[in-house]
């Protein structure tokens, strides 16, 4: 039988046992009597390097997640208050358009004003209106109803009411009313 000679090797006499404070269990060498105790603890290195790169990937994987996470919580921690802001933002504006009919009037030019910071108080927290020119796209409008128009098909013609992004994620779709098809 020819040794390998790039393992350590030990001379055992076949008739001894291995030593009671040997790393290799008793219950490892019947599990596998083909093997030598050199290979068995070869074997076990190898199972065991194996199971700690694994659990170091792991653990590289759950940093990584959890940083990101973390940022994905603070880039949307305010997208509940935008979302419940929104409304209140809507009831402004209907009053701004009421008392845009005297544009020289102190509660106008105060209500300009703070429609003024609303939306640079929106902008600074990431908040974007959504476009509502050109096609409809049911990824970003809610089309409330159809007229018949001259436009193409699924043109949008008016905003009933704006819709915004934080960031990268839908807060509110844009309701429009889109162009129908001629009926004639």
């Amino acid at each position: 039988m020819q040794q390998d000679d790039s393992k350590p090797t030990q001379d055992i006499p076949d008739s001894e046992e291995p030593a009671q404070d040997s790393p290799v269990s008793s219950t490892e060498t019947q599990a596998t009597p083909d093997l030598d105790p050199w290979e068995q603890l070869e074997a076990d290195v190898a199972k065991w390097k194996e199971l700690s790169l694994r659990t170091a990937a792991e653990m590289d994987n759950l940093r990584k997640r959890t940083a990101r996470e973390r940022e994905d919580a603070v880039r949307y921690a305010n997208q509940r208050l935008l979302e419940d802001l929104l409304p209140v933002i809507d009831n402004f504006e209907m009053g701004m358009h009421a008392a845009a009919q005297d544009t020289t009037s102190m509660i106008y030019i105060g209500m300009d004003m703070v429609r003024k910071q609303l939306n640079e108080f929106l902008s600074n927290q990431g908040v974007t209106e959504i476009s509502t020119e050109g096609q409809f796209d049911p990824n970003l409008h809610d089309a409330v109803s159809q007229e018949a128009s001259d436009q193409p098909e699924g043109t949008i013609i008016r905003t009933s009411r704006r819709g915004f992004k934080l960031r990268d994620r839908l807060l509110r779709p844009a309701s429009v009313v889109v162009s129908a098809p001629d009926s004639n």
